[in-house]
């Protein structure tokens, strides 16, 4: 099924950390980023934060509400810790699609999980902007620590309207704005590590230099609230995680919405 809404222009100028480049060229370099990283992805995570993004994970999955049987979307699903998550929950009866642009990534999850035995775990090589899926397939949806990368945020929430059920949730955990000055310096202090042990355990410090600029170019708690409603979902909240390093972000697709097939 093909979006409501056109794709952004390919040569539309777009954040890539802190540059403008074109859309296609955005794609390009985000799909570069995660192909550099993929196989050391969920080491690095656990470094840098300390292994606080697993708890975090863990409070999306009790605040998503889905029960044995539901289908999950899990977008920009990676390596797939979220969707591990959801598969424990839905059971053999449900399912889980892990959807994600950057193949590499998903190699990497795919390989995992099904070792662990998880069949009800599907994938998808996808953009966010424009999702192969038809209206009304999904029970929740979750991106984690994904939104910052997508080419068109706005237009991604809007597919992810169009694809949930009605009263559905959609959940995003990202990286957010400190709310206190003493803590946001010393968080940026902090990030100012990431490129080196980058270079030293992946071997390339770019990728997570991108990462700190894709973070403080990122919209802030409320800006990201406002665009969850503009994309037409209610009761959008977020909730603050470590002083506001992090939050989670929920709305839900209103129960009259009706979208034509």
């Amino acid at each position: 099924m093909s979006a409501k809404h056109p794709p952004p222009d390919s040569q539309e100028q777009v954040n890539f950390g802190y540059q403008k480049v074109s859309a296609t060229e955005k794609t390009e370099r985000v799909g570069a980023v995660f192909r550099a990283v993929a196989k050391r992805y969920d080491v690095m995570n656990d470094i840098m934060s300390f292994g606080s993004h697993r708890i975090f994970k863990r409070m999306v999955l009790h605040m998503s509400g889905i029960r044995q049987g539901h289908k999950v979307l899990d977008l920009a699903g990676g390596t797939g810790d979220m969707a591990a998550l959801f598969a424990g929950v839905v059971g053999p009866e449900g399912a889980v699609v892990l959807a994600d642009l950057n193949e590499d990534m998903m190699r990497v999850g795919r390989d995992r999980l099904l070792d662990d035995g998880l069949t009800q775990i599907s994938f998808c090589r996808a953009p966010a902007e424009s999702l192969p899926f038809q209206n009304q397939q999904f029970d929740c949806a979750c991106i984690s620590f994904g939104l910052r990368n997508f080419t068109d945020k706005d237009q991604a929430l809007r597919e992810l309207l169009r694809v949930l059920k009605p009263g559905a949730a959609l959940l995003v955990l990202e990286f957010s704005k400190p709310t206190d000055p003493l803590l946001e310096g010393a968080y940026k202090a902090f990030q100012t590590l990431w490129p080196p042990i980058g270079r030293a355990l992946v071997g390339d410090s770019q990728p997570y230099q991108y990462l700190v600029d894709s973070i403080r170019v990122h919209p802030d708690q409320k800006a990201l609230r406002q665009m969850f409603t503009d994309a037409g979902f209610v009761d959008a909240e977020y909730h603050n995680l470590l002083g506001g390093i992090a939050a989670i972000h929920r709305g839900r697709k209103p129960m009259d919405a009706h979208t034509a097939d």
